[in-house]
């Protein structure tokens, strides 16, 4: 029998900050930066489970969805508009 320990809200936080700003291009490292500093403290539990599927997302399709050159998925629509406003797109 395993028991699940739940992480700490505090270290989620800092482990999905550091995601967000250490990614595997440079503008998504921008994007996703300026997007966690004005709105990952905020952000529900649930906001928190959606933004970091978000972050398992490859970065080139992040990138493409998130300046409209590509729709993304259904389900992170709302994130990925979120995301493109932090910047005006």
């Amino acid at each position: 029998m395993t028991t699940e320990v739940q992480e700490p809200h505090e270290i989620r936080l800092k482990r999905l900050y550091m995601r967000s700003i250490r990614r595997g291009i440079k503008e998504m490292d921008i994007l996703l930066q300026g997007y966690a500093d004005a709105n990952l403290s905020r952000l529900s539990a649930a906001d928190l489970d959606l933004y970091e599927a978000l972050l398992n997302e490859n970065d080139q399709d992040l990138y493409q969805w998130v300046t409209g050159q590509a729709e993304g998925p259904e389900h992170l629509q709302t994130l990925l508009k979120e995301i493109s406003q932090t910047y005006g797109k």
